[in-house]
This record gives structure tokens, sequence and C-alpha cells, in this order.
């Protein structure tokens, strides 16, 4: 047998082991990677229940006779309860102070001014009246501000940590959250609140 037969040969009888190790290979990366994404699928789901027991236990719970009619830190009289019979308000609570507001305010103010739900936002231990205005002109923040300066109102609400949101609808509330939410998230959780 030549040398050429012999190869040829060989390759003929190889072929099918060559090409069964080589599906093998291929059909076992089809396998690892169906079993990466269901493991990032499970820690992915992991994650929102842990998130969703944090938030819930971690969300401001509403006083038993609550004070929702407030003032401003420009005077004015702001009727929380009466809003909600018109709409889902937001309330936010924030601080000046607090590094995770910066991140949260500007999406909050962007949803006061879209007007689409009427937001009322309760400035936690962050100072006088002149101090929350200056900090509002200087971040170029237009949403209604109630200033809690000694943070009684946040106690109140058995606040644990800024930024907190309530949603409240006819005067009850619907929903609490903390933490970073998107504006979209906000806007999704106004408008369920809007449907009951």
């Amino acid at each position: 047998m030549t040398d050429l037969q012999r190869t040829k040969t060989s390759s003929q009888t190889t072929s099918p082991e060559s090409r069964a190790l080589k599906g093998s290979k291929e059909s076992g990366s089809k396998p690892k990677a169906l079993s990466w994404l269901l493991s990032g699928l499970k820690y992915l789901l992991i994650f929102a229940v842990i998130y969703t027991v944090i938030n819930w236990w971690r969300q401001p719970i509403m006083p038993a006779n609550p004070e929702l009619t407030l003032t401003d830190y420009q005077g004015q009289v702001v009727d929380i309860e009466a809003l909600s019979h018109q709409s889902p308000v937001l309330v936010y609570f924030w601080g000046t102070w607090c590094p995770i507001c910066s991140t949260t305010s500007p999406k909050v103010n962007a949803l006061a001014e879209s007007q689409t739900y009427p937001v009322v936002t309760i400035a936690t231990q962050s100072g006088s009246n002149q101090d929350i205005e200056q900090f509002m002109t200087q971040h170029g923040y237009s949403f209604t501000t109630i200033n809690d300066e000694s943070g009684e109102i946040f106690s109140d609400w058995q606040g644990q940590v800024t930024p907190s949101y309530v949603v409240i609808k006819d005067g009850e509330m619907t929903q609490g959250l903390t933490g970073i939410q998107p504006e979209w998230s906000l806007k999704l959780r106004l408008w369920l609140s809007s449907l009951f």
C-alpha cells in the first residue's frame, strides 16, 4: 500500500470519528452557553428577590394620622390629600446631604416638570429655607419642596434611608420604595396606582 493510499484510507476511517468529535465539541458549547444563561438568570432572580425584600423592609410607613397639609419652603400651602384625590401623588423624601439623591433628584425633577403626576418632595434635615432655596437654584430643581428641617416628618413616616418614595392615592399610601429609581419606574408605579 502506498503512502497516498494509507493517508486516504486513514482519513476515511478517522473521518467519521473526527466528525463526531468535532460535532461533540460544537454541541458541548451549546449546553455550556445554556448553563451560563440559566446560571445568570438564577442570580438575577435571587438579586430581585433580595432587593424587593430589603426595599419592602426599608420603605416608609404612613402614620395613623398623617399631616398631609404642609407648607413648602417658599411659604405656599401644599394639600397632598386633596391632590391625591385628583391623581396619585409621588412624595419623595431626600436630603441635600444625600449622595444618592444627587442621582435621583434630577429624575424626580423631570417627572415633576412633565406634570403627568403631582410630585411633592420633603427635604429632610437639609438646613433652613434659605439653604434649600439656594440648593434648588444651584441644581435647577423646580419641584415642590417641604422643608423638614428637624427630620420630624421623615421620622413620623418611619423613614430609614434617603431617597425614599411614597405614592399616595385618595389620601392613602399605595406604594413605598427606596433607593435609586429610574423615572420610568416612578411613572409606572404612579400609573399602576391610578388604575385602582
